[in-house]
């Protein structure tokens, strides 16, 4: 199944090409970072069709994951 995803800032270098990615049915979105080479703890925050979500969701057809690296700034 087909799902989009969008890495933000510095997460940027992992983005799948087109941001469209193939996944077996039942993947989590842990399996989706840890297969386009994502280091578990990069991802801080996570977005599943514009819904904050979790690393242990798991995805359907179709879905728009987004992540977000830890945000600094002062």
């Amino acid at each position: 199944m087909r799902i989009w995803v969008k890495f933000y800032a510095t997460l940027r270098e992992y983005q799948p090409q087109n941001n469209v990615f193939e996944v077996t049915e039942g993947a989590r979105v842990e399996t989706v970072l840890q297969s386009l080479g994502l280091p578990r703890e990069a991802a801080k925050v996570v977005f599943v069709n514009n819904r904050h979500g979790s690393l242990e969701q798991i995805l359907q057809e179709g879905d728009k994951l987004a992540v977000f690296p830890a945000v600094g700034g002062g």
